[in-house]
């Protein structure tokens, strides 16, 4: 895949930003870890991870969707005609996408309803909009490339 390509550069792109994130969340809990048993504790840590958690978790779910990673049991679409598998296919996808979208619709609700309340975690102050945020636009992105291969088919 070109990084030169759209879509090359937005793959990195979120790749990066989630392996970056999962580093981030293994050196926060090292430090903590470390802290707690020299006695210098980082306050907060749990926090800290937290967040860049749900920073790796949110461009996980793009990345696997695109390269069709997901969890697939095909025990009976094996065993089909090829016409009739790309059928089932489709329909997992449509149906994953209504999933999405529900999950999305959920997401929407819950950051619209406390939009005003300026959350944030208590010792960092890490507020919890642009999250959810993230959250909501990630559940799009995904539901979306549901809909594109029920639409179109998964070329593999």
């Amino acid at each position: 895949m070109s990084t030169t390509s759209p879509r090359g550069l937005w793959y990195r792109v979120l790749v990066i930003t989630g392996g970056t994130a999962l580093l981030t969340a293994m050196v926060v809990d090292t430090l903590a870890v470390i802290g707690r048993h020299t006695g210098i504790p980082l306050l907060g840590s749990i926090e800290l991870v937290q967040a860049v958690v749900a920073i790796a978790s949110a461009t996980a779910m793009i990345v696997a969707t695109l390269n069709g990673s997901h969890a697939v049991v095909r025990l009976i679409t094996d065993r089909l005609p090829e016409r009739q598998a790309a059928w089932f296919a489709r329909v997992n996808a449509l149906l994953a996408a209504l999933f999405f979208c529900a999950l999305l619709a959920g997401s929407v609700w819950i950051t619209s309803d406390l939009w005003f309340g300026f959350e944030e975690t208590e010792l960092w102050r890490i507020p919890y909009r642009p999250l959810r945020v993230l959250v909501c636009i990630c559940a799009f992105c995904v539901a979306l490339i549901f809909a594109w291969h029920a639409l179109r088919g998964r070329k593999r």
